[in-house]
């Protein structure tokens, strides 16, 4: 078995390392620290020269090809799916909010839990300006609650967000979560200079989630738009995350999928909601 090696992107000192306690001592005390293990000295070398967020990226990727996540072709395998998704059968976005603008992508994340604690799933669905062309759903958790399906579902969006940002598009993520939204925007970066420490010192709930959330968000943050959206209020990207999310509650599936059956919305408006 080849030898473990490590990179530290931010630390006391930078670079690859093969050996844990020295990575250890050189992360210690840092609430800022960005580091993470690879298999070879080569993937370490590689890893290094890219940022932090990316290697988050890759590895996430690299996971769900293993695992047929996120693909339509592991998709086929989830409840009523067909050997091929179609085209919209409604595509206009519609929306009873004026708050709603529109970028060249939109993702409407979403989540589902009940009771709460208990069953949780996550639901994204993703618009190409005003036309929805795709829809995920999963992330299960047997023990999950509201807002660690809301958060999974802002860190998926901005995984997403990614490619788009390559392409010069403009990305807005849209939540109906306040606290999701406030927890990344608002007072991470406070909980994060504290060594992710409340006032008091207080434990902050679901750090783990909110540390890669805002990992990933420091690094696009110019380049994307947060919107929070009122749930259930007839807009139709939120409705269609919301679908979603109780769909993967409701089939318990562990991976972020791609919604394989045709983009009916009307019947997928009318699925279980949350």
């Amino acid at each position: 078995m080849s030898k473990k090696h490590y990179v530290i992107w931010k630390g006391q000192t930078t670079g690859v390392f093969d050996s844990w306690p020295q990575v250890k001592s050189l992360i210690d005390g840092r609430s800022d620290a960005q580091y993470m293990g690879f298999e070879s000295k080569e993937a370490a070398e590689l890893a290094f020269k890219d940022t932090y967020t990316r290697a988050l990226m890759n590895r996430s990727l690299t996971k769900n090809a293993k695992s047929g996540s996120v693909t339509r072709a592991a998709a086929k395998s989830s409840p009523s799916a067909q050997s091929k998704p179609s085209q919209p059968t409604s595509s206009p976005l519609k929306s009873n909010s004026r708050t709603v603008e529109h970028s060249d992508i939109n993702i409407y994340c979403d989540g589902a839990c009940s009771p709460n604690p208990g069953k949780s799933g996550t639901g994204i669905a993703v618009y190409h300006g005003k036309v929805p062309t795709t829809l995920y759903y999963g992330l299960f958790d047997a023990n999950g609650t509201n807002n660690t399906a809301e958060l999974l579902g802002m860190l998926e969006a901005f995984k997403l967000a990614v490619p788009f940002i390559e392409q010069q598009k403009s990305v807005q993520i849209l939540s109906d979560s306040k606290y999701s939204i406030d927890c990344i925007t608002k007072w991470a970066a406070g909980w994060k200079k504290k060594g992710w420490k409340r006032g008091k010192n207080e434990e902050i709930k679901n750090l783990e989630i909110i540390q890669e959330c805002f990992a990933l968000y420091s690094e696009i943050k110019n380049n994307i738009t947060i919107a929070h959206v009122k749930g259930h209020a007839n807009i139709q990207g939120n409705e269609l995350a919301d679908r979603m999310a109780v769909f993967a509650r409701m089939y318990k599936e562990p991976k972020l999928m791609v919604y394989p059956n045709e983009l009916d919305i009307a019947t997928i408006l009318a699925m279980p909601s949350g």
